[in-house]
């Protein structure tokens, strides 16, 4: 395809309107003439046809309106783009719990089911995967993230881009860069890192997924030190294109290169438009700054026609690349949506991501449940249907299996429930307490379902408070005093602080908000039909105002070693309140106990260009089949920079029958040892390390390892 034929016979009105991307509803309210003379976004009715890309659509027959749309040009195909983040219509658990799964191919399989899913549904660019590095549980959107490991982050990130490739969209890694860095875990708020800090975590998980060539980047909405993304030259130009070479589209965030007139960088729009288009942001998201200046600015010689060129080429190698120029509505398929769109094969992966990524917190031995257990189910969760959280796209709750359901579809009994009060963290109404407690008297065991309200993680839904609702907690203590066993099932978009409720029930499990196969998912394992082996990505706070607390922190001058309430004055603490979150990084019970033991390096000293091997015998001790997730940390003991306590550099999955074992075994090379140094280099400095094995970030064997360098 001549692409540079195809530019020089465009005008500039219509190059620039070429890079601007407007809502859905505003093509198919002027298809069906709702809207006369300028349209709902700005642009004139007759140019509607020369925009690029459309996003937040709703299934086949709203992008055939669009696709049909009488001002549509036939030879100028509308990318269609919308938010497939975790499901189109079979909603997965939210990112973070598919982090805690630590299983690449399962993430891969979930991304691509959902686009299979969606490309059926005409959707032509996912939104995803966000990749945010993300360390303090009140911002909102860690529920999109995997979590506050830049390693796993990536890894994660990839095989979501492997498995969106597969299902057969593009896809845009986001939001570059640093969004989950947000001060105070505000949303969209400032972001103030150094540049060693910023190389060392915050980018690597973007450029990793870099890797998979995704066709998009998107840039975050943050200031970050001082500089909006969007204005951010050194990393947009001199880093993403000049260093790392990337080639595809850059799109903004929802309105993000207007926004540079708040921020107080730009005067007005025209100035925001010049900005964005020296920096190569190749498509403005809803804003309309290129649609409105573009062309003038090109005149004034203010931005390089050449440069505009440029960037309409990548959005036009796009739309070739998903063969839109041979049929525009390719891959809309209604045969292909009822086919594969909630088919066997998508809910039996909803339902297994579901179960292996939620977490088993606390346990004294109850669970699990045994079939004929006399339970009740108490709780605003007991028969919700809302527990596909954020971004579900087309999923609806006639489609979720609640709790209540997917207990008695397994027990094959009836189980008494009461909601007894809204999940909502304002909720007030107690007066459904009195029959919980009822039918919490006519039970043995109380399975109480609460947590987060779905629509309070999540954009724009940050908390200051992320502790359960104050109503939920008085329902527990409610409960407790009934003297009942109870196990808590939780649900939620992000860690809670749960000091207070832990010692008020004998067994949490943490279920994130699980999508639409979570009730057969939670009844498998509370009754043990599957054996919990998910992990938390997140460290979970004692108290919200630990946060941020992640497990890849630097020691302090004056550490505390000793983290308990003893006075230990002049050291780096609280006096209120322990360092040590209440549950940490890689952190999450079993069914059976795993043993790690006999941990041994191949050589305890390396030199450059060599590798050895670190290794440990992992048994199933316990009493039947499970599967454990053997993590290795290391620590620079001593460098021109200083090291986290611990940072992750590899993991491995492992199953176990009862009383089997196996032989765990690690690499590490120079470039496992690497980081970027004083000077910026990137490279493994010689000296002594600490090498670490665990089935989490706390609970670790340790041996020491030194580098050298070659013998001459």
């Amino acid at each position: 395809m001549d692409y540079k034929k195809i530019i020089a016979n465009m005008t500039l009105e219509e190059k620039a309107l070429e890079l601007s991307q407007v809502a859905a509803a505003d093509i198919i309210q002027d298809a069906d003439a709702v809207v006369t003379g300028i349209s709902h976004s700005g642009v004139p009715r007759e140019q509607l046809g020369e925009i690029g890309s459309v996003l937040n659509f709703s299934g086949i027959e709203a992008a055939k309106k669009i696709r049909s749309a009488p001002f549509v040009k036939k030879d100028n195909p509308l990318l269609l783009m919308q938010d497939v983040v975790h499901g189109y219509k079979t909603v997965y658990p939210l990112n973070i719990a598919i982090g805690g799964t630590f299983d690449l191919e399962l993430a891969e399989a979930c991304a691509e089911m959902s686009a299979i899913e969606a490309k059926a549904n005409g959707v032509n660019v996912t939104f995803a995967p966000m990749v945010d590095l993300v360390r303090d549980a009140r911002w909102g959107r860690v529920n999109e993230s995997t979590g506050e490991d830049p390693y796993l982050n990536g890894l994660m990130g990839r095989a979501s881009v492997r498995g969106y490739h597969k299902g057969g969209i593009a896809c845009c890694v986001k939001h570059f860069a640093a969004y989950g860095a947000a001060e105070s875990g505000r949303d969209y708020n400032t972001t103030d890192i150094s540049d060693h800090a910023l190389k060392e975590y915050y980018l690597k998980s973007y450029l990793e997924c870099l890797k998979e060539n995704p066709e998009m980047v998107m840039t975050s909405f943050n200031l970050l030190n001082g500089i909006p993304m969007n204005g951010h030259t050194e990393l947009l130009v001199d880093l993403l294109r000049g260093q790392e070479k990337f080639d595809g589209v850059v799109i903004s965030d929802y309105g993000g290169i207007s926004e540079m007139i708040a921020h107080g960088y730009a005067e007005d729009l025209k100035e925001c438009a010049r900005i964005a288009a020296n920096n190569e942001i190749d498509i403005d998201m809803c804003s309309l700054a290129y649609a409105k200046y573009l062309p003038e600015l090109v005149r004034e010689g203010k931005v390089s026609e050449e440069k505009v060129n440029r960037m309409v080429e990548r959005v036009l190698r796009l739309k070739d690349k998903l063969g839109l120029y041979e049929n525009a509505s390719a891959g809309i398929s209604e045969e292909r949506d009822k086919t594969y769109c909630l088919s066997r094969e998508a809910r039996e992966i909803a339902r297994r991501a579901a179960e292996d990524g939620s977490v088993l917190l606390e346990n004294n031995g109850i669970l699990p449940l045994k079939k004929d257990a006399n339970v009740c189910l108490i709780g605003p969760y007991a028969e919700s249907r809302e527990l596909m959280g954020e971004w579900a796209c087309l999923g609806k709750t006639e489609n979720v299996v609640s709790v209540k359901k997917g207990i008695e579809k397994l027990t094959g009994k009836s189980v008494p429930s009461v909601a007894a009060c809204s999940a909502q963290w304002n909720a007030a109404d107690e007066s459904g307490l009195a029959e919980a407690l009822r039918v919490a008297e006519k039970s043995e065991i109380i399975i109480v379902c609460m947590g987060e309200y779905c629509k309070e993680s999540g954009e724009s839904h940050s908390r200051s408070n992320i502790e359960l609702a104050a109503l939920q907690v008085k329902l527990l203590h409610k409960l407790k005093e009934t003297g009942k066993k109870i196990v808590l099932v939780l649900f939620a978009g992000r860690p809670l602080a749960l000091t207070e409720v832990v010692p008020l029930v004998d067994a949490v499990l943490f279920c994130w908000h699980p999508g639409i196969e979570g009730g057969n998912a939670v009844a498998n394992l509370l009754y043990g039909t599957v054996n919990p082996n998910g992990k938390i990505t997140m460290s979970f706070p004692r108290s919200v105002g630990q946060c941020p607390v992640y497990y890849n922190c630097f020691s302090t001058g004056r550490p505390k070693h000793n983290d308990t309430y003893e006075n230990a004055c002049f050291t780096s603490r609280y006096i209120d309140e322990l360092n040590a979150p209440l549950y940490p990084f890689g952190y999450g019970l079993s069914y059976t106990k795993f043993e790690l033991k006999d941990m041994r390096l191949s050589v305890s000293t390396m030199r450059r260009g060599e590798s050895v091997t670190v290794s440990a015998t992992l048994k199933n001790i316990g009493n039947r089949a499970g599967r454990e997730v053997v993590q290795l940390y290391i620590r620079d003991k001593f460098g021109s920079c200083a090291r986290p306590v611990k940072e992750l550099k590899g993991f491995c999955k492992i199953a176990l029958a009862a009383g089997e074992q196996t032989q765990v075994r690690f690499k590490i090379s120079e470039e496992t040892l690497a980081y970027f140094t004083a000077s910026g280099e990137y490279k493994a400095e010689t000296g002594d390390f600490e090498v670490m094995l665990g089935t989490n970030s706390r609970d670790v064997l340790k041996t020491d390892l030194r580098l050298l360098d070659r013998e001459l």
